[in-house]
């Protein structure tokens, strides 16, 4: 059973593509929860507009078309020999056509050492880009970094160089790094103010905390009486009185014992008699 190369590749760069994005949200998530302040830029937004960097592009794009011109010019010398030869093939000796199949090959050899050295990873296309590019790309950079700076973000991310799955649009600071170098971005600004004002979770506003009342409320909680037990609320110095007239002591309530004046100051209690003495024997 065969396997498509192209496809294979295609499902392998999906999923390094997907567990890239987890591996993303998962850091963005951690950092968040740190309270980190994370934005994201599109510098092939900014790219795209900025003036440099459309003159960069039309130098590289001089040398491709130089580069594409020679080939063309190479691989038409190319045909116009093969062409001769089939021609002439009945006509010319072994030697002869031997001679000009070999100077086809050196010729095709030669095309194929042109558009590896003009085009192959870090052939001539890739040095004059680096070239080129490094100044643009150092302007960029610097403005987003005193974006960055300004407005306190801790982490941004670059969403040309890897894509987010779904970013809330206000944490984008594209516009303010256009602004920063000199780039017309009023039309993309009101754009990205519509995105954020549909989305839901802009509108949500946060409810203002209650404030605490410092007023103590009253201690409500009511006094258990027992049942047994009569207060007289007639005049607040009444004593607590038993049902049967005295006082919790057994005392009656002006102070005076049973039969006797006022208390005053009563002496201490006599000693109960001890168990030791023998008791007399009462008769039945």
């Amino acid at each position: 059973m065969s396997v498509d190369p192209l496809l294979y590749t295609g499902k392998t760069s999906m999923s390094k593509w997907i567990i890239t994005s987890i591996t993303i949200g998962l850091f963005l998530i951690a950092f968040t929860a740190k309270g980190q302040k994370i934005g994201y830029v599109s510098t092939d937004a900014i790219r795209a507009q900025f003036e440099p960097n459309k003159q960069a592009e039309e130098r590289l794009n001089a040398y491709v078309e130089e580069w594409k011109t020679e080939l063309a010019q190479r691989q038409r010398d190319i045909d116009e020999l093969d062409l001769e030869i089939r021609k002439n093939r009945l006509i010319w000796s072994d030697q002869e056509r031997q001679t000009k199949e070999k100077e086809v090959e050196e010729k095709r050899r030669d095309r194929d050492q042109f558009a590896r050295m003009k085009f192959e990873p870090g052939g001539e296309h890739d040095q004059q880009a680096e070239v080129l590019f490094k100044a643009v790309w150092n302007k960029i950079y610097l403005a987003v970094q005193k974006v960055s700076a300004t407005e306190g973000y801790d982490i941004v991310w670059d969403k040309s160089v890897q894509p987010l799955v779904y970013v809330n649009a206000k944490y984008d600071i594209t516009v303010k790094v256009m602004k920063e170098l000199g780039i017309d971005a009023d039309d993309l600004e009101r754009k990205q103010k519509a995105v954020v004002d549909s989305d839901p979770r802009n509108k949500r506003v946060e409810e203002p905390r209650k404030r605490k009342s410092r007023t103590r409320t009253a201690d409500t909680t009511a006094t258990t009486v027992p049942t047994n037990v009569v207060v007289d609320t007639t005049n607040a110095r009444s004593p607590v009185l038993m049902p049967d007239g005295t006082m919790p002591n057994g005392l009656p309530p002006n102070g005076e014992m049973p039969g006797s004046g006022p208390v005053r100051n009563l002496p201490p209690p006599l000693p109960l008699p001890s168990d030791s003495t023998k008791k007399e024997d009462v008769p039945r």
